[in-house]
């Protein structure tokens, strides 16, 4: 960094190095993105009503997509509208499993929820452009893999023996959500108890020249310099640049399926930078994984000049404290007895997401690249929590 047109790593390939720098260098939310190929939901009251299929995985980058596209098309058409969500990669619906986690024999689209991939599609074009009646109208609206429940050990393909199980509903977010606040305190803690009182802010350093390093998530390219999926965090809570929140041992089965959001109150001595959020399901220690497993299920990101509008962007002042959301991926899990949930707040996740010179420069520039010296706020004026989707232990027994 910085890279230039022609002096790049993909300059060999001069019209994908267009390609990359045009859609990098418009970070301004303007009639560049909102073209009707690119931003669906400025334009769901043009689309055709026509049957359509969602389909995507918690570590596929469409996942969001596929989830906002549902809700948006099932609001305004007849329809059918119909929702997909496995525990897979960008087009490994036919693997059960992702990274170095496996989910088990239910997770593949083959032999679960058809024969195969193609007979699963050819079904759906059947009934709505053949017009053959195979009943594919009567099949749930939505169909959800909640990955857990496994033994947590290793598996003979060297993998985490997660598993999981499909659900079906006929709306998403599921109708008998719960949504939950989970309150990130200061000794490290993640609670559903509200901190009470005054409490010290939590300070790190993001330096663009060492940046957090991406383990796994929801990717679909970028081999061999990064791989999507579920994989070992471990590593990651030895950086003073990661504060990590996690909950105790859960005395009983905790499932979280659907849109998760975080709210944090921080402050920077630069005018821009970026902030993560990475919720962990953390397996307890055994023979095969002695230290436990650190497992992520989803992320998000926030520029934070971003934090007002996507259109109109503003800088920060330095010490000011700004309230910001960061919207993570959709997920579906279940976190066991003895499990813990964990929290990751960072100020990067490279190379997933392009590095923030934390200088105020436009985006594919990084002249001025400065440290920043971040802090987020934890007391009680600033209740710092991110928003799960707890399903009821009654309604998740019955899935």
């Amino acid at each position: 960094m910085p890279w230039r047109k022609g002096d790049s790593p993909v300059s060999a390939a001069p019209d994908y190095e267009d390609y990359l720098f045009e859609q990098w260098s418009h970070g301004t939310f303007d009639d560049f993105w909102k073209q009707p190929g690119i931003y669906a939901a400025g334009h769901y009251d043009h689309y055709a009503d026509v049957p359509v299929v969602n389909l995507s995985g918690w570590y596929d980058p469409y996942a969001r997509t596929a989830m906002e596209n549902y809700i948006g098309l099932s609001l305004r058409k007849r329809g059918p509208v119909r929702l997909i969500l496995g525990p897979w990669t960008h087009g490994d619906r036919s693997l059960s499993y992702a990274g170095d986690v496996d989910f088990g024999p239910a997770a593949p689209v083959d032999g679960n929820l058809a024969k195969h991939f193609l007979a699963l599609r050819r079904r759906w074009f059947d009934r709505w452009v053949g017009g053959i009646a195979n009943a594919a109208e009567l099949e749930p609206a939505v169909r959800i893999f909640v990955m857990g429940g496994g033994s947590g050990r290793r598996n003979a393909a060297g993998r985490l023996d997660h598993g999981g199980k499909w659900r079906t509903a006929a709306h998403w977010p599921l109708p008998q959500t719960e949504w939950t606040k989970f309150f990130l305190r200061s000794d490290r803690t993640l609670s559903r108890q509200m901190p009470s009182g005054a409490a010290q802010p939590l300070d790190y350093v993001s330096d663009p020249g060492n940046p957090v390093p991406t383990i796994g998530g929801a990717l679909s390219s970028g081999e061999p310099v990064m791989r999507g999926g579920a994989y070992d965090q471990h590593e990651l809570t030895a950086r003073a640049d990661v504060l990590t929140f996690s909950t105790p041992p859960l005395d009983r089965d905790l499932e979280v399926t659907g849109p998760v959001t975080a709210r944090l109150w921080i402050a920077s001595d630069g005018p821009d930078t970026d902030f993560t959020a990475k919720l962990l399901d953390i397996h307890p220690p055994n023979e095969d994984y002695p230290r436990g497993f650190a497992m992520n299920l989803t992320e998000g990101i926030l520029r934070c000049r971003y934090r007002g509008s996507w259109e109109r962007p503003s800088l920060m002042l330095s010490g000011e404290i700004y309230a910001i959301t960061i919207e993570l991926f959709p997920t579906g899990n279940l976190f066991r007895r003895g499990h813990r949930l964990r929290l990751d707040i960072a100020s990067s996740n490279f190379p997933h997401f392009d590095i923030n010179p934390n200088s105020g420069e436009d985006e594919a520039k990084m002249d001025r690249p400065r440290v920043a010296r971040n802090r987020v706020f934890v007391d009680a004026n600033h209740p710092l929590h991110v928003i799960l989707p707890v399903i009821p232990q009654e309604a998740s027994s019955q899935r």
